[in-house]
């Protein structure tokens, strides 16, 4: 399958799937092998860019997170750079990582984390802002920050106990502790293990599966997921249905219904 890179700084690759007749499927590139993927300043302001360029194109439908480490997804945030700065330095970091790991989490279209080996502190938060985690059997997650004298600040300490619910979360956060692939699935840290070195290939799988339907819908499913959330049924439900009326009088939903009653596969508009 033909493919279409485009680099966001020296540690960030978005690539898409397809070539001239795109799928939809879209790679989101961590690529700082040398340091395990931790996330330095200038990787964080590329992730950021990546990602605001990834919202504003309507023809990416579905995003996978990958690396390009064979031992790690990403090990979290670059400790010794964070070493070197000085108290006014960090405060006037703290936007550019906030920027990184929240691009991810407000991505509007299905996101997929692909991880293998370390993914650890940031780089589990950056797993956790994806709507779906797929993780091969060498995974390893975990959010340590307080044993290094930090807390999870890239979203954990929030979207954690959405996963696993709040005492859970609790004792992982407060434990710092590490959690391979097994332990991981049955937690609910992670939605799927495979076989080592697999992670990549399913996660693609699954996106090419999401990918086929209609981007319209996907990305109004999405927002009714995400923004009910948390609010009680009859509020949940409204969010639902104003959704709903985004996508109920689209172009996407006049060629799902037709194509239905062609029989034939939809040739979405995308509006």
């Amino acid at each position: 399958m033909a493919e279409q890179e485009q680099r966001f700084g020296e540690f960030v690759v978005v690539r898409r799937h397809g070539g001239e007749e795109p799928t939809g499927v879209v790679e989101l590139v961590l690529d700082r092998p040398k340091a395990m993927n931790a996330v330095s300043t200038e990787m964080a302001r590329s992730i950021g860019a990546a990602c605001a360029a990834l919202a504003a194109d309507p023809g990416a439908r579905v995003v996978v997170l990958t690396s390009t480490h064979e031992r790690a997804f990403c090990v979290g945030a670059d400790l010794k750079e964070r070493n070197s700065l000085s108290d006014a330095e960090l405060v006037r970091q703290r936007p550019t990582t906030r920027g990184a790991y929240g691009g991810v989490l407000e991505l509007p279209m299905p996101t997929i984390a692909a991880v293998h080996g370390f993914a650890l502190g940031g780089g589990f938060e950056l797993a956790l802002a994806c709507d779906v985690i797929v993780a091969d059997e060498t995974a390893v997650v975990g959010l340590p920050e307080v044993s290094v004298g930090v807390i999870p600040g890239g979203g954990g300490t929030q979207l954690l106990p959405r996963r696993v619910g709040a005492a859970r979360a609790a004792e992982l956060i407060f434990t710092a502790r590490r959690v391979e692939a097994a332990e991981a699935v049955s937690l609910g840290l992670v939605d799927e293990v495979v076989a080592a070195g697999g992670d990549r290939e399913r996660a693609l799988e699954l996106a090419g599966r999401m990918a086929a339907n209609s981007p319209v819908g996907l990305r109004a499913a999405k927002r009714a997921l995400r923004l009910g959330h948390g609010m009680d049924l009859a509020a949940g439900l409204e969010i639902e249905d104003a959704a709903w009326r985004t996508v109920a009088f689209s172009g996407d939903r006049a060629e799902g219904v037709a194509a239905f009653n062609e029989k034939r596969k939809p040739n979405w508009p995308g509006e």
